[in-house]
């Protein structure tokens, strides 16, 4: 009876040693978006033609296919609709560079 404490215990310790998740780099991001123009449409806190990414953020919150969303968004100019009723093609991300392009993603969904 004694090992499942010490076994719990175990679990807590390497539970606390694993690593955390990086922080996605926020000025990588950022520059991304401005090489990209994303800032043309896009902005942090308010609307702009664009919803704002804590608009984004929210809408995704706790969805399990989030990163894959935004991802399909920033990357593969989809047809998107304005809040004027209008369609328009978004703009892809300028990078091909995949571990650029999830760290935008984390940050997007992470404001």
């Amino acid at each position: 009876m004694k090992a499942i404490p010490l076994l719990a215990a175990a679990a807590a310790v390497f539970a606390f040693s694993l690593p955390a998740a990086a922080a996605p780099d926020a000025d990588a991001a950022n520059k991304l978006l401005k090489d990209s123009g994303c800032t043309k449409c896009h902005s942090v806190d308010k609307a702009k033609k664009g919803p704002a990414f804590q608009k984004i953020a929210a809408k995704y919150k706790g969805k399990a296919d989030a990163e894959a969303k935004v991802t399909d968004a920033v990357t593969k100019s989809p047809k998107v609709k304005m809040d004027d009723g209008s369609e328009e093609e978004h703009k892809a991300v300028t990078s091909k560079d995949a571990a650029q392009v999830k760290n935008l993603v984390q940050w997007i969904l992470a404001q």
